[in-house]
């Protein structure tokens, strides 16, 4: 794996408050969120409950679109994207 690829799993672990915030960030439904990532809602939620965490292609697609959307997310409850 290459640098930069490790840096994006560094800087965003994808568990279950991540995925959803960023789902939020972009005013994204879950299907609509699932749609963009060609995986199944019940993923999406299964990802938000913390059923299960995303990994592998998944991983680095997360966050590529983080970065691309200028998603930050504060694990600390800092960001205003915890909303419900």
């Amino acid at each position: 794996m290459s640098d930069s690829g490790s840096r994006r799993q560094e800087r965003y672990p994808w568990r279950a408050a991540a995925v959803r915030s960023l789902r939020r960030h972009l005013e994204m439904s879950q299907n609509a969120f699932a749609d963009e990532l060609g995986t199944r809602q019940q993923t999406v939620s299964e990802w938000e409950t913390g059923r299960y965490r995303p990994r592998g292609t998944s991983v680095r697609l997360l966050s590529i679109i983080a970065e691309r959307a200028g998603f930050e997310y504060d694990p600390g409850g800092g960001s205003g994207d915890e909303r419900e």
